[in-house]
């Protein structure tokens, strides 16, 4: 047992002590997910329906409002971003094409691109942001170059979004964004996934609207929306299959990658608080910053003029690949989760047998691997928690 003083009382705290393989019980877990009773009334009215749990209205519905939210942009709901990201660049046809996207990321991000039977470029990142940078971009365009996949790391627009837009224009290459941790992050109030030909938004529960698992893949194209949704549903004409009589018309191949209704209810009632949600992480972000700014061993989330952060992610960075492990080591035995986002995926093992990358490489990328750390970070964080994040990484550093 532990004693923590919150400024309000001495609370005692049980953190567990685990054996390999055994799950700790956070005293302050990475992320949890935030819902209300209208999150729970739109689930349930589904199920008390008996009918229409698949391919059901809300799902229609969800999309048109994720629709009017993008400034209009078409918007296609899918089991996972992983899944609609797939689709977004299978419908775009990036086969045999070179898609550059960045080695700081999820794996889904570029694993996707040889799923379309693309060919995957890795470039490289800037500090501030986390995101490609522009100059590093530009230089590896070359004839066979389709499509540049810019993502915005962890709630953060990425710093050379305009630049890279510039790039995509002048050199005729599609611009697709992975907004998969931005959903409701803005550049001069212009919304993330907006400023390129199409983007992907991730629903899984860690994300800033959650479905539990669930994606949506944006696109200005309506050929390519055709497209999309004949992929989606086994490349079917004829998407209201549970409720017609009719033959089903299927004109091609295709997956199952729908969003069940259940989930789409569920993403309808999320998205009516969106703002909200918004509101109460930039909160639990600025009580972050207020207390950890002045450890100068440290950087909290850089702000940049008209971007706004919406932090799906609480990431620090820290000197050195030492001083960061050391510091999640000393917070996981205080009961502290944090987890480094992301590891280089151009060396995992998969993309250094077969695109035969190597260390070194990426510079910027490998070295910000080796200091970056994520904190605790969701809407309902209570402040007492964040209290106890911040006191033990003050208590590290002065004892260093």
């Amino acid at each position: 047992m532990v004693s923590i003083n919150t400024g309000k009382k001495e609370e005692k705290i049980s953190l567990s002590t685990t054996k390999e393989g055994e799950k700790q019980n956070w005293k302050v877990p990475l992320f949890k997910m935030y819902s209300d009773k209208e999150d729970i009334n739109s689930i349930s009215a589904i199920l008390k329906r008996g009918m229409q749990w698949a391919e059901g209205p809300e799902i229609k519905e969800f999309e048109e409002k994720v629709s009017n939210y993008l400034e209009n942009r078409n918007s296609l709901s899918f089991n996972s971003g992983t899944s609609a990201l797939h689709v977004l660049l299978s419908a775009y046809n990036i086969k045999n094409k070179e898609v550059i996207t960045p080695s700081f990321t999820f794996i889904a991000t570029a694993n996707a691109i040889p799923m379309a039977r693309g060919i995957p470029v890795f470039a490289d990142i800037e500090e501030k942001t986390l995101g490609l940078d522009a100059k590093d971009v530009e230089n590896r365009i070359t004839e066979k170059t389709k499509a540049i996949i810019l993502v915005h790391y962890g709630g953060q627009p990425a710093k050379d979004t305009e630049k890279i837009r510039r790039i995509a224009e002048e050199n005729d290459i599609l611009l697709i964004e992975d907004a998969a941790e931005a959903f409701g992050a803005t550049i001069n109030q212009k919304k993330v996934g907006t400023f390129g030909h199409g983007a992907m938004f991730s629903l899984c529960q860690s994300k800033i609207i959650t479905t539990g698992e669930g994606g949506l893949a944006i696109t200005d194209d309506k050929k390519v929306l055709k497209t999309m949704r004949l992929i989606r549903s086994h490349g079917r004409e004829d998407n209201n299959y549970f409720d017609s009589e009719k033959e089903p018309g299927y004109i091609q191949i295709g997956h199952n990658f729908r969003l069940p209704t259940i989930s789409a209810a569920l993403g309808i009632s999320q998205l009516n608080k969106i703002d909200k949600i918004i509101n109460m992480r930039i909160k639990c972000a600025e009580q972050y910053n207020n207390q950890l700014s002045k450890i100068k061993e440290l950087k909290t989330p850089e702000k940049i003029e008209g971007f706004k952060n919406v932090y799906q992610l609480y990431t620090l960075k820290l000197n050195d690949k030492e001083t960061r492990d050391s510091l999640q080591n000393f917070l996981q035995k205080n009961g502290i989760m944090t987890k480094v986002f992301f590891s280089p995926i151009h060396l995992s093992k998969y993309y250094r047998e077969r695109y035969k990358y190597r260390e070194g490489v990426l510079p910027i990328t490998e070295k910000m691997y080796e200091r970056v750390l994520t904190l605790p970070m969701f809407p309902h964080i209570k402040k007492q928690e964040i209290n106890y994040t911040t006191g033990k990484i003050k208590e590290f550093f002065d004892k260093k």
